[in-house]
C-alpha cells in the first residue's frame, strides 16, 4: 500500500468507475443548472445537459475553492497519508490556486505531512490521461517525490486538441468574436484547438466540415505522438459517440495505437465548449 493518495478534480472528465478502479479522490466543481446547484461528474444524467443545451438551455460554473479541497486531502492525511494534487488547468479556472491555498493551510495543522499540488496545465480527458498515468507510476513503485517530479515533467507533453460542433458556444466564453462565430456556421467552418503551453485555449487552424476536422485531430498523432506513449490515448465528446469512435478506428489504424479510453466531457468543460465537442488527448514530444 502506497503512503500517498492521488488526488484531483472534476474537469478530469474520468468516469466514476475509472476513478474507483483508479483508487483516486476527486472533489467537483459546481454546476447551476435549471436552478439548482450540482456536483460535476461523469454519470448517467450527463446526457439530460447536453439535450437540455441543443434545446437553448444553459448552465453556469464555479470552481473548487479552498475548503472544498481541504476536505478531500484532509482524510488521507488523517490516515497518516500524504498527498498528491493534480488540479485543473490555472489557465482556464481558479481551481488550481484554490488547492494550493487549502495546501498552504492544512500543512500548518498537519506539519508531519507532505502535500505536493500541481498544476496540470490541461483539462478533461488531457488531466484525466495525465492523472491515470500517474495512477500507474504510483502502482510500479515510486515515492511521492518522483512522481511529483514525473508529472511536473511530463505535463508539458500532454497534447490537448478538440474542435466543436457550434461557435456560438466559443463565442460565448470569449473564445472567438461574434463576426467569426456568425460567419464560420454559415459556412461550416470547423476550428481546430488545442490547449497551449500555458494551459489556455488557443484557436490554430479552421477547416470545412465536421469530417475534416476530425480527421485533423488524427494527422497530431503523427505530428507529434511520442511512440513510447503511442499505447494509451484518450477521447472525449460532447454527446457524440459515433465521431469519437470514428476518431478511435481511424488511430487505431493509421497509427496502431491499442489502448483508447472514450469518455464524455463532463458538464462543467461542456457548458462552455457545447454539444458536438470532440477532443483527442496523447502524450507527445511537444503540445
Amino acid at each position: 500500500m502506497t503512503s500517498y493518495k492521488i488526488i484531483t478534480d472534476s474537469c478530469c472528465d474520468l468516469s466514476v468507475e475509472k476513478i474507483r478502479e483508479l483508487d483516486l479522490s476527486v472533489v467537483a466543481l459546481d454546476l447551476m443548472f435549471r436552478g439548482e446547484t450540482r456536483k460535476d461528474a461523469v454519470t448517467d444524467d450527463i446526457k439530460e445537459v447536453y439535450d437540455a443545451m441543443r434545446a437553448g438551455e444553459s448552465a453556469t460554473t464555479s470552481a473548487v475553492n479552498p475548503e472544498g479541497w481541504k476536505s478531500a486531502i484532509e482524510p488521507a492525511l488523517k490516515e497518516g497519508k500524504d498527498a498528491l494534487v493534480i488540479a485543473f488547468s490555472s489557465g482556464l479556472s481558479t481551481t488550481y490556486q484554490s488547492a494550493v491555498i487549502a495546501a498552504d493551510e492544512l500543512k500548518e495543522i498537519y506539519p508531519d505531512r507532505t502535500i505536493n499540488v500541481v498544476d496540470s496545465l490541461s483539462a478533461s480527458l488531457g488531466q484525466g490521461l495525465l492523472v491515470w498515468n500517474a495512477c500507474d507510476k504510483r502502482d510500479s513503485g515510486m515515492s511521492l517525490a518522483e512522481l511529483t517530479a514525473w508529472v511536473e515533467e511530463n505535463k508539458h507533453s500532454v497534447c490537448q486538441w478538440f474542435t466543436v460542433d457550434d461557435l456560438m458556444y466559443l463565442k460565448r466564453g470569449g473564445r472567438v468574436s461574434a463576426t467569426t462565430a456568425l460567419v464560420g456556421t454559415m459556412l461550416k467552418i470547423k476550428p481546430v484547438l488545442h490547449v497551449d503551453a500555458e494551459g489556455h485555449l488557443v484557436n490554430v487552424a479552421k477547416v470545412r466540415g465536421r469530417k475534416a476536422s476530425i480527421d485533423a485531430l488524427a494527422a497530431k498523432v503523427g505530428e507529434l505522438a511520442i511512440d513510447g506513449y503511442k499505447e494509451r490515448m484518450t477521447i472525449c465528446h460532447g454527446d457524440c459517440l459515433e465521431d469519437a469512435e470514428y476518431l478511435a478506428k481511424k488511430l487505431k489504424e493509421a497509427y496502431g495505437v491499442k489502448e483508447i479510453y472514450i469518455g464524455y466531457t463532463g458538464a462543467v468543460i461542456g457548458s462552455h465548449s457545447g454539444p458536438g465537442t470532440l477532443a483527442l488527448f496523447f502524450l507527445g514530444k511537444e503540445r
